[in-house]
This record gives structure tokens, sequence and C-alpha cells, in this order.
């Protein structure tokens, strides 16, 4: 019998009280980039992606920082054409207004938290 606060696979919607693995949230596709948003207020936004072998999200800038955690496989975020390999359980602070993109070397996950303020 599971536990009140296990659950087995996401449902359509993010429970408040109810624990689930953030990676669970997205699957791979071939060939593409698939995205879920978790989470959307005025004060921020919380998405999580999964990027196929050699996908990416070309060079642009946001007017708010945002936060990356890597939740499986390994990822290239660049900031201001610094590039950065995270892998999984790692975090980088992509500033406001700065130019940024996200390559993927291999299958990733990742979550993204942008905050508003």
């Amino acid at each position: 019998m599971p536990m009140p606060n296990e659950t087995k696979h996401p449902a359509n919607r993010l429970e408040p009280g109810c624990p689930i693995p953030a990676a669970d949230w997205v699957q791979y596709q071939a060939g593409s980039i698939v995205s879920r948003e978790l989470l959307k207020k005025t004060t921020g936004t919380v998405i999580v992606f999964a990027f196929d072998a050699h996908q990416g999200l070309s060079e642009h800038t946001a007017p708010f920082d945002a936060l990356v955690q890597v939740l499986d496989g390994e990822g290239d975020i660049v900031i201001a054409n610094q590039t950065h390999r995270l892998r999984a359980g790692d975090l980088i602070l992509m500033p406001a207004n700065v130019p940024h993109a996200v390559k993927a070397p291999q299958r990733f996950k990742m979550l993204l938290v942008m905050i508003r303020s």
C-alpha cells in the first residue's frame, strides 16, 4: 500500500503536497524538445524540459533571472558565450538581460525556474 505522500506518475497538474520526481513530467521524443509548464504566477514560472541529443534553444535574453537544474543526463548552458557543462543535480543561474542558450550534446532534462521581480 502506498504511503499518503507517494504517487506513481504525474497527474495532469501539479498538486500541492504531492511529491513527484520532476524528471517524470516530460518524456524524451526523438529529434525534439519537449516542455511542460508546471507553475505560472505573476512572480515566476516553472517549466520542465526534455531535450533529445543535438537539440537546443538558440541564444536569447530574458528580462528576469532564471535558475536551471539538470534533472537527467548532461547539457550545456551557454551564458555570455561561456559554455558550462551541467550534469544531473547541477544548478546554474542565468542572469537577466545576459545572452544565453541551451545545447544538448546528449539527451537531458532540466527544470527552469524564471523569477520575475
